[in-house]
């Protein structure tokens, strides 16, 4: 999803080894040339002091990961999101996040070195961060959280991937039949063949060299958001004023319960909008020292989150502005299939496209944590571990393993059936938010940082740190 040095993209926890899962156990170390020099000096022209090679990335190429992450289709429920929170609390809401998460996120890279920030051993991924902090259950309990976020996350991806393409179809329906055809039609057709397209794709054991997946997803988030965006300013100018209200949708139009569960969903889409700390320790694994990574990193979360904040006030308000309390959970379907009906559908192209490669690169952790773990536990087996030479035109020789094809086929199948059962997007967004934000934005940095830090219990700054995670985890 983001370009690593060098121009590989960057993926989040464990992928980097999905294309490495059968032979793990045989990577070659660094040399113990280079780890001599590297005691000896701490750097050294070509390598840094882990014996890697040196990372070369600055702050700015910090604030385009993070932006690329942070910027996906979360955008697109934001306007939903003030509607059900109102002029008042949906923007503070959303200013809350952004202070919450670089000043967690700011914790966070401080854990990308274990014992000193800026001159202990390096922890490459999230996780590792966690089991070099926390270890045991911790650790156990952390992996869990993140690999059901993620199962999560490539539910909520197809269903915003089929109602994109309904809304295509819908559209060009829609005036071929010059409004007289209503055009409904079912969402479950296109979430099989999405379905299929991912399967198509998951079978790449090599998606971590494709370099150029970064520059499409970036190119296509922007794409899709600043024409949602447009459209939202156009649709204010048309309505001649803003609509909505400072306490959003009201009781009347809405029951109590249904205002109470809404604000909660809101919160949680809001969250998964700004969600981007499981990859962090992987951005600031690209950066080069001195100075201390941590502190180029601070600065790269400052710039990114005040861009991504500003960029989301936008979007989100003017889509509220445009709709009220009216705002559809997903901000394009909003425009119905009138005229720029072609703009939109470049916009819906867009989000596809982006969705596509997004599945893959968030699932590319839990598929390589299932393979990595049946490669340990079955060594001996074919079935698991053989790979089969395949030709194929115009790509040359493809890597076959049995069980990658038949897990991975599994795994979307079942995504794909789930996002049939549940084919509402705010809904899984909101509850994604809901379930991942406070674990792995908030509690884990805060505890591995007090842990880090040696913070003794009860300290003003033990308090203040629990009392800043309880707050979060309440709201």
């Amino acid at each position: 999803m983001l370009p690593r040095n060098g121009g590989t993209p960057l993926l989040p926890e464990g992928s980097r080894d999905a294309s490495y899962h059968l032979q793990i156990e045989f990577q070659p170390k660094a040399s113990a040339e280079a780890g001599v020099m590297n005691s000896q000096s701490g750097y050294s022209k070509c390598f840094d002091d882990d014996g890697r090679l040196k990372r070369t990335g600055y702050s700015l190429d910090g604030v385009s990961h993070i932006i690329t992450a942070v910027i996906g289709s979360g955008v697109l429920s934001l306007a939903w999101a003030i509607g059900q929170l109102g002029w008042v609390a949906g923007p503070a809401v959303m200013v809350l996040f952004a202070f919450v998460i670089f000043y967690t996120s700011n914790l966070l890279s401080q854990c990308y070195r274990s014992v000193d920030p800026a001159t202990g051993k390096r922890n490459y991924t999230y996780m590792d961060a966690v089991k070099a902090n926390l270890g045991g259950k911790k650790f156990s309990i952390c992996g869990a959280i993140q690999y059901i976020n993620l199962f999560g996350v490539a539910i909520g991806y197809t269903i915003a991937a089929s109602i994109s393409m309904m809304a295509i179809k819908r559209s060009n329906c829609f005036h071929k039949s010059g409004g007289k055809d209503p055009c409904h039609m079912s969402s479950n057709e296109y979430m099989i063949a999405f379905g299929i397209t991912e399967v198509v794709f998951s079978q790449n054991p090599d998606f971590d060299q494709v370099w150029w997946l970064s520059i499409v997803a970036a190119v296509m988030s922007f794409t899709y958001s600043t024409v949602g965006l447009s459209l939202g300013i156009a649709k204010v100018a048309e309505n001649k004023g803003f609509k909505g209200s400072l306490m959003g949708i009201s009781i009347g139009k809405v029951t109590g319960t249904q205002k109470m569960w809404r604000s909660l969903q809101a919160l949680g889409a809001i969250a998964f909008a700004y969600s981007y700390s499981f990859i962090l320790i992987e951005i600031q694994d690209t950066l080069k020292s001195p100075p201390a990574e941590h502190k180029t990193m601070k600065k790269a979360t400052l710039m990114s989150i005040s861009v991504t904040t500003v960029f989301y006030l936008l979007c989100g308000c003017m889509g509220y502005a445009a709709f009220g309390d009216d705002a559809p959970g997903n901000l394009l379907t909003g425009f119905g299939f009138y005229n720029p009906y072609r703009l939109l559908d470049i916009a819906n192209v867009a989000i596809v496209v982006y969705l596509i490669g997004a599945y893959q690169v968030y699932c590319q952790p839990l598929s390589a944590f299932v393979e990595k773990w049946s490669v340990k536990k079955w060594p001996r087996s074919e079935f698991i571990g053989k790979e089969f030479e395949v030709p194929i035109p115009w790509y040359g020789c493809y890597k076959l393993n049995l069980f990658r094809l038949v897990w991975r086929t599994i795994f979307v199948a079942v995504t794909t059936v789930k996002a049939m059962l549940m084919p509402f997007f705010n809904v899984v967004v909101g509850i994604m938010g809901a379930f991942g934000f406070w674990p792995l934005t908030v509690y884990f940095p805060i505890e591995m940082y007090i842990a880090q830090k040696k913070i003794e219990k009860w300290t003003a700054r033990w308090v203040g740190l629990q009392i800043l995670s309880f707050t979060c985890v309440i709201d």
